[in-house]
């Protein structure tokens, strides 16, 4: 196999071993990034002289017996909007192009402490607001498996990257699924993690030092395993809290399929109509899950009003995002509030109606999240994991035309709002629990699709594990035709 297409886990095992120097390594993904990546444009800014001397000095303590730590040679990519000296953070705006961070963020530290040789940064879209990922920029990235369908967003290239060998592993980020839907999108592993788990200051705005409610940073591989990898490097309390908290995530409850405890809720009603060929190709794999002893229950659910708990988190989220606005976008925004408050229920007025929602509103939004998350902490008493869709389509095909609010999706031979789908986001977003997705084979049409795996507050390898017991079982990443 070619070592770009090992776990991380292995390319830093090849190092230690002598079998391949990390400048090999470095020099081995750099010609497959310029022979792969302009064809999906996922990697869009490098720095590969600094990569290199990274990878020259990495081999050097190497040859004097050191070790940087789990990720010693690795070269790897990052999310574009994670902080990396030297290299833009433009969120896809166009007047961030010539600005440059002065320090790394905190999680990207961790990354370079732990060995790894960043070499370069993966696209997203504008203010990695959108499922898809485009931007003035740096143009449009594609997904491997068909050029002509989306990598999903917003951690798209990232997702992108991995399918094509690009990079071992990757971090993400996510608000509302942009590492899990670019995960599901394009047959990889994405976790979300529990959050406040891992640090995401100097992420987003040029910075930042401020932390958005529900946003999250996670890890992205092509292996189960290299999850675990890239949450233990970067996991951990960050800025002033790491001066006295100290992270200690449970180990699974149960090790054994046999005795696991599982919902199953393939389909919802608060969603947009769903595509078939997901449900099936969804359905068979949790259908094989349960042959292996797995014990489901389609009928467990937590003792919330699911609807209401969505509107809750579509209200929190907006108000998050909306308050990084300028004051000029924030004031008009109050318009679209004015028609929520008329009775519109489209997606701008809601949209609106939570940027701009007074404190107090904020507090009652709040309050109804603190209790839906103790009736999920209830619910994961009884079972161990949740399995779900990640979004109700596989991958479909790039559109660009208008606003997100405007677009739809192609569902069944018609066409759905494309923001309606953010159900299956929110519902462990919206209440702070972590979700993986692991790859779930492919469609009737060729192409991949994820299953989601929520756990319970701070069961993190819960999910993991789980994702790692369906790969061993059922198979996971396949390589996208082509890129082999």
């Amino acid at each position: 196999m070619d070592i770009c297409l090992a776990s991380a886990a292995d390319q830093a095992a090849a190092v230690a071993g002598g079998d391949i120097s990390a400048t090999e390594l470095l020099e081995a993904t750099v010609a497959r990034y310029e022979r792969l990546n302009p064809a999906i444009n996922a990697v869009v800014t490098t720095q590969l002289d600094v990569a290199r001397q990274r990878a020259a000095a990495a081999d050097a303590a190497t040859a004097a017996g050191e070790s940087w730590g789990p990720l010693h040679g690795v070269p790897m990519t990052i999310k574009e909007a994670w902080d990396w000296v030297g290299s833009p953070s433009t969120s896809g705006h166009e007047e961030l192009v010539d600005w440059r961070p002065d320090r790394n963020s905190e999680s990207i530290d961790r990354l370079l402490d732990a060995g790894a040789v960043i070499y370069g940064k993966t696209n997203l879209p504008v203010s990695m607001a959108d499922w898809q990922t485009f931007n003035p920029v740096y143009g449009t990235t594609s997904n491997p498996w068909n050029t002509d369908l989306i990598p999903g967003g917003s951690s798209g290239g990232a997702a992108a990257a991995l399918a094509a060998g690009l990079t071992a592993l990757e971090l993400g980020s996510d608000i509302g699924a942009s590492i899990r839907n670019p995960a599901h999108y394009c047959g990889v592993f994405g976790h979300k993690p529990t959050y406040g788990l891992v640090p995401i200051a100097g992420h987003g705005n040029p910075g930042a030092p401020t932390v958005l409610d529900i946003g999250v940073g996670g890890p992205m591989a092509r292996y189960a395993s290299d999850l675990t990898l890239g949450l233990d490097v970067v996991a951990g309390a960050g800025g002033l809290d790491a001066r006295g908290w100290k992270l200690d995530l449970p180990a699974p409850r149960n090790d054994r399929p046999d005795t696991l405890r599982v919902a199953v809720m393939l389909e919802s009603d608060v969603c947009v109509e769903q595509d078939d060929e997901l449900t099936v190709q969804l359905a068979a794999t949790v259908a094989a899950l349960g042959d292996l002893g797995v014990a489901l229950d389609y009928n467990a659910r937590p003792a919330i009003d699911l609807e209401k708990s969505h509107h809750n988190y579509m209200m929190l989220l907006r108000s998050a995002t909306g308050s990084e606005y300028p004051a000029d976008a924030y004031e008009a925004q109050k318009e679209h509030a004015a028609r929520w408050a008329a009775g519109d229920r489209d997606y701008r007025a809601l949209a609106g109606s939570g940027i701009t929602m007074s404190h107090w509103q904020w507090a009652q939004h709040h309050r109804q999240r603190e209790d839906d998350r103790l009736a999920w902490d209830a619910f994961f008493d009884d079972y161990d994991l949740l399995l779900c869709p990640t979004a109700a389509s596989a991958a479909y095909p790039h559109d660009h035309t208008g606003e997100r609010a405007d677009r739809t999706i192609p569902i069944n031979g018609g066409q759905q709002p494309t923001t309606d789908q953010l159900f299956w986001a929110g519902l462990s977003c919206g209440v702070y629990l972590p979700g993986t997705v692991a790859p779930a084979g492919l469609t009737a049409s060729g192409v991949p699709c994820g299953l989601q795996i929520v756990a319970g507050h701070l069961r993190d390898r819960e999910s993991i594990a789980f994702a790692a017991f369906m790969e061993r079982e059922l198979g996971g990443f396949q390589v996208p035709p082509g890129y082999g």
